[in-house]
């Protein structure tokens, strides 16, 4: 034996032969992360759907409302006149219920971009304006308006139990009992 070599270490020779190491499989050349545009990842698509529509009755230069399963609009933000045309317009592409924004492109020209959503009924619901459920291993949490909460709301618990084992449900009122939800896998 050399009197440079380096000997490999007891405890790594034995597990070695006692066939309790792994092999060792060469390092993923590519990068950790992968930012959009320069490994040829293409954005997540944000909205389902972007149509144009001449509508010369509509007002203001902006709006934003969410149409429900029913076709009943709730405006969020924009003219208090009808944004049926753009309802209509949105609705060849994606089916209520939906969240929608538009902005004026010329006189009479909008363009609308248009998101899926999920409405539900939650009768005697909290009083607040938004919902937080999460469920985890070591319980669940409920609180409305940032504030935690005694309680349990079974229609946003049966939508977290169809997403696995550890959820959270997010639900923001849209109208009365109406609420848009979002439930997502931890």
């Amino acid at each position: 034996m050399g009197l440079f070599r380096r000997r490999e270490p007891l405890h790594e020779r034995l597990a070695r032969e006692g066939g309790l190491t792994e092999p060792v499989s060469p390092p993923d050349p590519r990068p950790q992360t992968q930012e959009t545009g320069i490994h040829g990842l293409q954005r997540p698509r944000e909205w389902d759907a972007t149509v144009t529509v001449d509508a010369p009755d509509v007002g203001g230069d902006t709006a934003r409302f969410v149409t429900l399963p029913d076709r009943t609009l709730l405006v969020e933000e924009g003219p208090d006149g009808s944004l049926d045309a753009l309802a209509s317009a949105v609705e060849q592409a994606v089916q209520p219920p939906y969240r929608a924004r538009a902005a004026r492109q010329s006189e009479t020209r909008w363009a609308v971009q248009a998101k899926r959503i999920e409405v539900v009924r939650i009768p005697d619901g909290p009083e607040g304006d938004s919902i937080e459920l999460t469920h985890t291993e070591d319980g669940t949490t409920l609180a409305v308006d940032d504030a935690r909460t005694f309680g349990s709301i079974p229609v946003l618990e049966q939508l977290g139990e169809r997403r696995g084992r550890d959820y959270v449900v997010r639900a923001e009122r849209l109208d009365g009992d109406l609420w848009e939800v979002r439930a997502e896998t931890l």
